[in-house]
């Protein structure tokens, strides 16, 4: 049976539209029997009041739009979970949007969203972007936006991130004290703000070790099968790496399939850390060690730091950084030497 609107219903029981609409919502102002016959007609005729439609009279979608790079990561399902978490207890609906790494997609995302169907924004930055301006037409429209996980750098927009700096430094003397020489760390992104941190704390810790760290940092930033190639080309050079760090997990996972497809031992001949909070870790073979963001906190972090924004429009919450720091959990992947 085809919904009615709530013109449609006032038509049928020959009420105005308001009366209708006051009934539905148990207003004072109805008499109980005009309520009861409204309310048996709804359920009669199959009529559901349409939250969006009345919201957007009060200037208020009661939505929020979540834009990710990709949803094959399991860092945003579970930071769309803790931004679902609080959302929920504010009656608001998540609109989940995907970049997928496409700069264009994400201005295209971003531009719809200004239309005012959504009270705020939570956004984590593609690894093409390189221009705020879409940011900057959100602010300049009173549109709230909060960055999560992967922030445009210098602006004064709040954000929700973890250590990253810290974390590529923590990865990389990982390895040099489990005994590797010769570390690489595999990047998605030359211009992407958390690979560059990342990749820029590894190095660091590679100096202090007296280790030179130019040419050790590999960018990987092809399509699936491309990766995989170059991954392949690394682990069969003659200059084969003896320690992995993956700035995502899904590099790690195609560094396993080489391993496998060339019958290269993990750990033994190669180690291997991630960035990564996928479940299946500890049963993979061998078990993947992890540098494991707090994915379900800074989802949660974020969309709090939203609401404030949302619910008190007057306060400058510009410049607000919230770091949520990561945990290095061994496993076999980098254990021995």
């Amino acid at each position: 049976m085809k919904k009615l609107n709530i013109r449609e219903l006032a038509q049928s029981l020959q009420l105005s539209t308001s009366t209708v609409s006051k009934a539905l919502k148990d207003s004072y102002e109805i008499s109980s029997k005009t309520k009861q016959r409204v309310q048996e007609a709804a359920a009669r005729l199959n009529y559901t009041p349409n939250p969006y439609a009345s919201s957007l009279k009060k200037k208020h979608s009661k939505t929020i739009a979540v834009i990710i790079p990709e949803i094959a990561d399991n860092f945003f399902s579970l930071a769309i979970k803790g931004i679902q978490s609080v959302a929920e207890t504010k009656g608001y609906h998540l609109l989940i949007y995907l970049s997928h790494e496409k700069f264009i997609n994400e201005k295209l995302i971003v531009a719809e969203c200004s239309s005012g169907r959504v009270d705020g924004i939570l956004i984590s930055i593609s690894e093409e972007t390189i221009s705020p301006e879409h940011y900057l037409k959100l602010t300049s429209e009173k549109i709230p936006i909060v960055f999560f996980d992967r922030d445009f750098e210098n602006l004064d927009i709040p954000k929700v991130i973890t250590n990253d700096y810290d974390c590529g430094y923590m990865a990389a003397q990982h390895l040099l004290e489990r005994g590797c020489s010769n570390p690489v760390f595999l990047s998605v992104s030359s211009s992407l703000p958390i690979c560059a941190k990342r990749a820029a704390g590894f190095a660091a810790a590679l100096c202090a070790a007296g280790i030179m760290a130019e040419q050790k940092i590999i960018s990987c930033t092809g399509n699936g099968d491309a990766t995989v190639a170059e991954i392949r080309e690394l682990l069969v050079s003659d200059h084969q790496p003896d320690g992995i760090v993956a700035s995502v997990e899904r590099l790690a996972f195609q560094v396993y399939l080489v391993a496998q497809e060339n019958g290269i031992n993990i750990p033994d001949e190669i180690k291997v850390v991630a960035f990564s909070t996928v479940e299946t870790a500890p049963i993979l073979n061998p078990s993947l060690t992890t540098i494991t963001q707090p994915a379900f906190q800074m989802g949660k972090a974020a969309v709090e730091l939203l609401f404030k924004c949302i619910e008190k429009p007057g306060v400058d919450l510009s410049g607000t950084c919230i770091e949520l720091p990561s945990k290095l959990i061994i496993r076999n992947s980098s254990s021995g030497g």
